[in-house]
């Protein structure tokens, strides 16, 4: 829970980005109390990069394989949150795990969007259209948007909070997909914004 009136908040994305500029113009309105100061992309070539740059905001390329070890990679990615004082980290899209000392480090304050009602359709390689794709097989009446506390696993931490989307009769991935993004858009800043007000019971053992 912030004390100060403004969280520090680090965006970490792989891909457009249309998540983080909801965030940003959240923040921009007062919807979200906390500004983004750092973009972390795994991609170079990550749109969401462009949108950062575009806004002034600090990006970053965080690529394990450019260091010696992963402990190498972990301590660097962990020092440069620091050094800029990040209170939250928000994945928008990062197709990575985190390194597990940045997931302690920053216990209960880092966040992640998913595109269906977790704990349906979740885990290593469900992202994006593989997800509505699964859920349109599966014949299911309705997924939606889950936020949720990240861990050391594949959106496996506490779900914060949902919203339901309905799976209409004729919806393909994409009509899907679309409509399930426009409730992300409107619903992760929402929640990332109680999370900072600690309006949420979380476990701090």
């Amino acid at each position: 829970m912030m004390t100060q009136e403004t969280a520090r908040i680090a965006v970490f994305l792989s891909g457009a980005g249309s998540n983080l500029k909801a965030l940003i113009d959240a923040s921009k309105c007062g919807i979200l109390s906390g500004k983004i100061v750092l973009v972390v992309s795994n991609r170079a070539q990550a749109f969401g990069l462009t949108i950062a740059g575009e806004e002034g905001i600090e990006t970053f390329v965080f690529k394990e394989k450019r260091y010696d070890s992963p402990e190498e990679a972990s301590a660097d990615l962990l020092a440069r949150l620091q050094q800029r004082r990040i209170d939250y980290i928000a994945l928008s899209g990062y197709l990575r795990l985190l390194p597990a000392e940045v997931v302690r480090t920053f216990r209960n304050r880092i966040v992640n969007i998913h595109p269906a009602l977790l704990p349906k359709y979740g885990g290593k390689g469900m992202y994006g259209h593989f997800v509505h794709e699964a859920v349109i097989a599966s014949g299911d009446k309705e997924s939606g948007v889950s936020v949720h506390l990240v861990n050391e696993v594949y959106d496996d931490g506490p779900v914060l909070e949902q919203v339901r989307v309905p799976v209409l009769p004729d919806d393909t991935p994409d009509t899907l997909a679309a409509r399930v993004l426009k409730q992300e858009h409107k619903f992760y800043a929402r929640v990332l914004n109680k999370l900072i007000k600690g309006k949420y019971q979380l476990d701090h053992e």
